[in-house]
């Protein structure tokens, strides 16, 4: 399976799997919500949890996006690039969190000002996993 063919499929998805390496090896994983851009999957995730502990450390992480009802997955083995914590509400941050927010929930949020605060406030970043390789199957 090709790169860009499982983007291709995992894109309208929202849900996925996010794997990354604990301090002695074994994996830790992660529920969470995704979107595709420009060949990366990027995740909002906060700077004080486990996952991005683990990715500042080993920027090496493993994305797993399913689709039981037509025996579908793809499992994206990825590098990762980390951006700054949300320090300011209007900082470049802060705009791509927008942009994973319109992206995953298709809509708009219906305070713009309440939601860049509490990205501040919650110390929020994004996760842009680049996949090197995939395995899997999609029917």
């Amino acid at each position: 399976m090709q790169i860009s063919e499982a983007l291709e499929w995992a894109a309208p998805r929202r849900t996925g799997v996010l794997i990354t390496i604990r301090r002695d090896g074994r994996a830790q994983s992660s529920d969470v919500v995704y979107s595709v851009n420009d060949g990366d999957i990027r995740i909002s995730i906060t700077g004080d949890r486990a996952k991005t502990i683990n990715m500042r450390r080993d920027p090496r992480a493993v994305f797993h996006v399913t689709d039981p009802a037509a025996w579908s997955y793809a499992s994206f083995d990825a590098s990762v690039k980390l951006s700054p914590e949300c320090a300011d509400p209007h900082d470049s941050t802060a705009d791509e969190l927008v942009e994973i927010y319109r992206d995953v929930t298709g809509e708009e949020h219906s305070d713009w000002r309440e939601f860049r605060a509490a990205m501040v406030s919650e110390r929020r970043l994004v996760a842009r996993l680049t996949p090197g390789s995939v395995t899997g199957q999609i029917h």
